[in-house]
């Protein structure tokens, strides 16, 4: 089964960066709750990053919109 929110974190980034083929999307599940490790090419991550972390806060905080329908708590991680 594929996962929803991993799904919506690609397609978000994929929009985002110059390399759309180099986006990676990861999910794994701790006690915690899940997070998701994005790894964009080394040259993207400047967009994915945004100025002063905007776009990333924007990309978490759309995760966790996403997640609230499975009743998730995740987090959002960032790997060039």
């Amino acid at each position: 089964m594929r996962d929803p929110v991993a799904d919506l974190l690609a397609c978000v980034v994929r929009g985002i960066v110059s390399m759309p083929e180099d986006v990676r999307v990861t999910a794994s599940e701790d006690q915690d709750g899940w997070t998701y490790e994005v790894q964009v090419a080394e040259d993207d991550m400047g967009k994915v990053i945004g100025r002063q972390g905007r776009v990333a806060q924007a990309l978490r905080q759309v995760a966790r919109a996403a997640a609230i329908r499975q009743r998730r708590r995740v987090q959002v991680e960032f790997v060039s």
